[in-house]
């Protein structure tokens, strides 16, 4: 397709999309603006985008598809600016935000002008941020949930699904309202219930110094998402307020129930309330990427010596795979330690897993 792509925001869904759109549509312009012109710089700089602009009226007067890759309090004053310009009738405009019914009401503005609006959520992320972490494969496989108001024509569905074919994403058109709620049990309130663990853990660790220690694997893994940016979960939990409280609420009565297992000291009830969580959980898709971005994590049991990990990180720079993340287990039994090395796919996983086999004779297990 050609025309002129305008992407506001510049981090790693923006420059993602970018550069998905510029693979498959080739003869389309991209530009891109960033409140952060450095940002805008580096984005320019890597080849994710073509164009800079110098603000949001600039970039999207000429463009014929524009995409809000911004956090949602700051979605909704982009989405006020562009109702106040004189953007092309048949522009669709579009957005990556984690919450959708607020958002979509907000564009009303653009509604009254028949300017296109349909609000989307790649669900997809990485444990790093910014531009330079923006890839072509980022959203593979991911599920990209498509909001469009009743008075949306399908045409327009099938145009925004066009330009964003290189994601090579899984489509999912819902209402904005069923959005929230689905969000909010996958991956809302996940974050909530994360963050509680590890404030209630650090409140305790106040008495227990070993606590931080011991809490330093499983319970880092586990946690995971609580390490997530405040600011972003602060807009997201207000704007998906009363689906979280809810929830909350469920949670209270689920919690309460379990606590009055406890308390009766029944033994069967409580063997059955995590054999139904076992086998709920092992049925959830293995390979589907979900609302909360997966870990693809490969244990490793090595030796304590020198120059070890490097060892092991030069096997897998030989052949050519990239990783996200490595660490050290520092909770462990035996003399052996536990290396943790984290991969932005579960293909790269198993790379790494048969390249380490090949190299090595180290054991090692998938998490």
């Amino acid at each position: 397709m050609k025309g002129r792509v305008f992407v506001i925001g510049l981090g790693l869904i923006g420059g993602s999309l970018a550069l998905c759109i510029k693979k498959e549509h080739n003869e389309a312009v991209i530009v891109g603006f960033d409140i952060n012109s450095e940002q805008a710089r580096l984005a320019k700089m890597l080849g994710v985008i073509g164009e800079i602009a110098e603000n949001i009226q600039d970039g999207a007067i000429d463009a014929d598809l524009i995409i809000i890759a911004a956090p949602v309090n700051d979605t909704k004053e982009i989405i006020q600016l562009l109702s106040n310009l004189p953007l092309k009738p048949e522009v669709i405009v579009t957005d990556t935000g984690s919450t959708k019914e607020k958002i979509v009401g907000c564009a009303v503005s653009l509604k009254d002008r028949e300017i296109t609006f349909i609000g989307g959520h790649p669900m997809a992320g990485s444990h790093k941020s910014g531009v330079s972490a923006a890839k072509e494969i980022l959203f593979e496989n991911a599920f990209y949930l498509l909001t469009p108001e009743k008075h949306i024509e399908n045409t327009k569905v099938e145009i925004l699904k066009e330009w964003l074919i290189g994601t090579n994403a899984k489509f999912l058109t819902i209402t904005p309202e069923n959005h929230d709620y689905l969000t909010g049990i996958v991956s809302h309130f996940p974050h909530i219930i994360a963050a509680s663990i590890v404030r209630q853990t650090e409140k305790l660790a106040e008495t227990e110094n070993l606590i931080p220690r011991l809490a330093a694997g499983g319970f880092r893994d586990i946690t995971r998402i609580a390490s997530s940016s405040p600011e972003m979960w602060k807009d997201i939990l207000l704007h998906n307020r009363e689906i979280l409280i809810e929830l909350l609420n469920r949670w209270q009565k689920e919690m309460n129930g379990v606590k009055t297992l406890l308390e009766n000291e029944n033994s069967s009830a409580i063997f059955d309330y995590f054999k139904q969580a076992k086998q709920f959980r092992d049925g959830l898709p293995q390979k589907e990427k979900g609302a909360i971005p997966a870990f693809y994590d490969l244990f490793v049991d090595v030796p304590d010596y020198p120059g070890v990990i490097s060892e092991i990180t030069g096997y897998l720079a030989k052949e050519k795979i990239s990783i996200t993340n490595i660490r050290i287990l520092e909770t462990r039994e035996d003399i052996n330690g536990v290396l943790v090395i984290s991969f932005q796919t579960e293909e790269d996983r198993q790379r790494a897993e048969r390249c380490i086999d090949i190299y090595s004779s180290y054991a090692t297990s998938i998490g």
